[in-house]
């Protein structure tokens, strides 16, 4: 974790130093990076062992790639090819597109993508793999995503962004539910702790859900979500509520109490409250 105060680093030199930081505890490793288009220039740093994935900017001012250089050519050698239309522009002239599946948030999904390694030189001097994803049926907007990472496909890179989904739920989550948006600390490293202890407490939870049996990992499906087929955090705290509760009331009154219908129908309703 790292704390942005005012006169500090950048939150860009903060994210390259949490990244060096990881890609250097385990060096045999390779990590890919799936991060909004706030922290694109990121592809543009010196990270070892570390590949992105983000947005481009529509309007971005992308290069082709360098061409072989003529010999007894006079002059600086080039850094990039020649200019191309920004990917909006480029996503309106564009005909060979490939019909791919993709996996976002859980759910497959159809799009017409097309791929070209391009120069985004203001980010990175280095190619990229620019993929420009449309949807079939025409409700959502085209998208722009690139990658350092020239091996990877675009169902690939479109997935790995929109894994993106899984860190802004546990951001939330944290805050929401365990209060860490509410430290009782403001002083030297103790933000920054506890910070650190709530998205720990946060993979706890998790983990003691995933490790319980089957009939205790259930959770109710509500009448405004009928579509809801994996349980979310908040049952997996409700669940964890339970157990605690149950196994506290039993030590202070008694098996008997426990297995009382008025005593679950109570117990049920106030751990999803709670």
């Amino acid at each position: 974790m790292r704390i942005h105060q005012k006169d500090g680093p950048t939150l860009i030199e903060l994210a390259k130093q949490m990244l060096t930081e990881v890609a250097l505890w385990l060096p045999q490793r390779r990590f890919l990076c799936s991060e909004d288009g706030f922290y694109a220039s990121l592809a543009g740093e010196d990270i070892p062992n570390t590949h992105i994935i983000s947005r481009m900017r529509r309007d971005a001012n992308i290069y082709d790639l360098l061409s072989k250089k003529r010999k007894k050519q006079r002059g600086r050698p080039c850094k990039k090819g020649r200019q191309l239309s920004c990917p909006q522009k480029l996503a309106k002239t564009v005909t060979n597109r490939q019909r791919i599946q993709t996996c976002e948030r859980g759910k497959s999904k159809e799009r017409l993508v097309y791929t070209r390694k391009v120069v985004w030189y203001r980010v990175s001097q280095k190619p990229v793999l620019l993929v420009i994803s449309r949807d079939p049926t025409g409700k959502e907007k085209d998208d722009f995503s690139f990658t350092t990472d020239l091996s990877l496909t675009a169902a690939e890179v479109i997935s790995g962004f929109a894994g993106r989904w899984s860190i802004e739920d546990t951001f939330k989550n944290t805050k929401q539910f365990i209060g860490g948006q509410e430290p009782q600390t403001f002083k030297r490293k103790g933000p920054e702790r506890a910070v650190a202890l709530s998205l720990w407490i946060y993979s706890a939870i998790w983990l003691w859900y995933l490790q319980q049996k089957s009939r205790r990992r259930y959770f109710f499906i509500q009448p405004w979500y009928q579509g809801k087929f994996a349980p979310s955090f908040a049952d997996a705290l409700s669940c964890l509520r339970r157990v605690l509760w149950r196994d506290r009331i039993k030590f202070m009154f008694g098996k008997r109490f426990v297995h009382n219908k008025n005593f679950e129908f109570l117990i049920e309703a106030l751990a999803s409250a709670a």
